[in-house]
């Protein structure tokens, strides 16, 4: 599989897994979004006044108002429609030194993390997770958000979630507890702790 997030891997680093989320779910989930009921309401009230208004007339300058008006319909239809070209450029990638994610819709987004910097993996799995059997990798950072909230890192969708969280898992351990190994100043491999990563 080709990509730009492949290129951002360095030249010593192994890929363990490379995946995109589960196309069914993600159409599913972009459609009936949180958003939807509010979209679905607020159009029926603009479009029940706008009706109401032309019947009596109406005011010239009404339409143009009420189409700006309706904006958080556009852009939850917006959502849906440009749907596929934000599939297309959602990928994930895990090395041995840590994790990629692409995303975006009319630009490309590339986050990274080393293990190292990575506080804690959850598994997530909503409604359409278990429908579709996939799930969803949650990884918090070290870093924090503008309101004081870690950031976290989401693998969205796959198929393979168990495989995924229990490497993820098991990588952070390892390099973290690696690299806080506070004896030995770091050797090529850390005999203070039962982990697999050499180096």
């Amino acid at each position: 599989m080709g990509s730009e997030l492949k290129d951002l891997i360095g030249i010593n680093e192994r890929i363990f897994y490379q995946g995109k989320p589960d196309k069914r779910c993600f159409v599913f989930e972009s459609i009936f979004n949180p958003f939807l009921p509010i979209a679905i309401i607020w159009a029926m009230v603009d479009l029940n006044a706008l009706r109401g208004s032309m019947a009596e007339g109406g005011n010239v300058f009404l339409l143009p108002f009420m189409l700006f008006h309706l904006m958080p319909v556009w852009m939850y239809l917006g959502g849906i429609i440009f749907m596929f070209r934000k599939y297309k450029n959602t990928e994930y990638i895990v090395t041995d030194h840590g994790v990629y994610i692409s995303s975006g819709i009319f630009t490309r987004n590339y986050q990274s993390k080393p293990f190292s910097e990575l506080s804690h993996v959850n598994l997530h799995r909503g409604i359409f997770d278990q429908i579709f059997n996939v799930g969803d990798v949650q990884i918090t950072t070290n870093q924090f958000t503008r309101n004081n909230v870690p950031a976290v890192m989401t693998i969205n969708s796959i198929s393979d979630y168990m495989t995924v969280y229990n490497m993820v898992k098991n990588l952070q351990r390892d390099i973290y507890a690696d690299v806080r190994f506070p004896n030995e100043f770091r050797p090529k491999e850390n005999h203070g702790y039962e982990t697999e990563y050499k180096g």
